[in-house]
């Protein structure tokens, strides 16, 4: 099963996305943030194979976020 964590400041994206990942039969999503610095928290305990990232976002934006999150 693939893990997947959608980021996006925007819920109604992130409510889309999640539509379309949960109807794939192996992929599942299991976690949502809103912002970077959201996402890097959760990823830790989360730990996600895929992180669909919004690159424009409040607080820490989604290049940033990236960053954090690969090192």
């Amino acid at each position: 099963m693939i893990k997947v964590m959608i980021v996006d400041d925007q819920s109604i994206v992130r409510q889309g996305l999640k539509m379309l990942v949960d109807h794939m039969e192996d992929m599942m999503v299991v976690g949502e943030a809103k912002d970077g610095q959201e996402a890097y928290n959760q990823t830790k305990w989360l730990q996600p194979n895929v992180i669909l990232m919004d690159i424009k976002m409040p607080h820490v934006n989604g290049v940033e976020a990236t960053s954090r999150i690969k090192k």
